[in-house]
């Protein structure tokens, strides 16, 4: 059959095209050893190969650059992957989440990363927070909050007793997906697994096509789909990641309540990060249990045109009836607004800490 001229020559174009990106792409692997030579022969024995605060602005700068008609976000995604791929080359970057493996952590996590970084399933989050203090990892991705549900209140919990940084975050958008084995039989599902809060994030769609069926919590959506190969009359609610890890069917898609559920990770380890063109600023604030407390935290943000993203009360450790605060702001504790807030904030609190300063998720 004959081909189009037209077609041909633009095959012949691609296959240039692409002759031109692995050889670049070559380069910048090149480079990327290199740097990590000069890093060994730096007199530094604490030699560090992965800046949170490059990667972003290199990813921006992608999205900036970008004209189309691919869009920024996938563009980035390119991106990421060639940077993870030849940071591997410096030295693999460790990173343990709050598994099992397939759980949204560890999209997150890749989402972050990269698929060249070596992810490691930890069954709790004060694990993840242990791995990384111990130095077994290089870092950390825990949830923090989901749209939907609201605050992980265990992964703040965490941070009271931890000298850990927060050195980057990530934005998922969570799509749960009811799913199926080859074994399960449709008409005879009486039982449906996943994680508690994936359970109340479909709980209007459930109720709608599976009114009568039981709903067990388990302890991540990534054991919901294990469980399902040995059960013939039950399905599991998880992302896509688990439905490919487990070889299930996905019966039906996207069935969130709310079309824009999204979860919150953040990053740990133990490095201070640079200040970019987009940062946000983590901080916890033990008050003394006295009236206005709460203003007294606000207040000198308000008046520093310091953007407060989010605040959050946990009880604190040290007494009854006595609180802390987590405050979320826009911008680096070393911004000159920022600094001024905090000196005052810190001034009128029985202790105030800098979780870390860190860019705001890109991806």
């Amino acid at each position: 059959m004959a081909v189009n001229p037209k077609l041909l020559a633009l095959r012949d174009r691609i296959d240039s095209i692409d002759a031109e990106i692995g050889k670049l792409i070559s380069e910048r692997a090149g480079c990327a050893q290199t740097v990590a030579e000069v890093k060994k022969a730096d007199d530094s024995s604490d030699v560090v190969y992965y800046r949170p605060e490059r990667e972003a602005e290199v990813l921006r700068r992608a999205m900036e650059r970008n004209d189309g008609p691919l869009d920024d976000e996938e563009v980035a995604r390119l991106f990421r992957e060639i940077m993870s791929a030849c940071l591997a080359l410096e030295k693999p970057i460790k990173v343990a989440f709050l598994g099992p493996e397939g759980t949204f952590t560890q999209q997150a996590a890749i989402k972050h990363f990269g698929h060249s970084a070596v992810t490691i399933p930890m069954s709790a989050i004060d694990e993840v927070f242990r791995e990384v203090e111990a130095g077994a990892v290089n870092y950390g991705v825990v949830p923090v909050e989901n749209s939907t549900e609201g605050v992980v209140n265990h992964t703040l919990d965490n941070f009271m007793g931890s000298n850990l940084q927060i050195c980057g975050e990530v934005e998922l958008r969570i799509h749960q997906n009811l799913m199926i084995s080859n074994i399960t039989k449709v008409d005879s599902i009486s039982r449906i697994y996943s994680h508690a809060q994936s359970l109340a994030q479909c709980r209007k769609w459930l109720d709608a096509h599976y009114p009568g069926v039981e709903r067990i919590a388990v302890n991540s959506n990534a054991e919901a789909a294990k469980r399902l190969q040995g059960e013939w009359n039950a399905a599991a609610i998880a992302g896509e990641m688990a439905a490919d890890m487990y070889g299930l069917e996905v019966l039906a898609e996207k069935i969130e309540d709310q079309p824009d559920n999204s979860t919150r990770f953040l990053i740990i380890g133990t490095q201070d990060v640079a200040a970019t063109a987009a940062d946000k600023t983590s901080v916890v604030v033990s008050m003394r249990n006295e009236p206005g407390a709460l203003h007294n935290v606000l207040e000198p943000f308000h008046r520093h045109q310091v953007d407060l993203t989010r605040v959050e009360t946990r009880p604190s450790r040290s007494g009854t009836w006595n609180y802390v605060f987590f405050v979320d702001f826009s911008g680096h504790q070393n911004d000159d607004q920022v600094e001024l807030a905090l000196q005052e904030v810190g001034s009128r609190a029985a202790e105030l800490r800098v979780l870390g300063s860190y860019p705001k998720a890109v991806l």
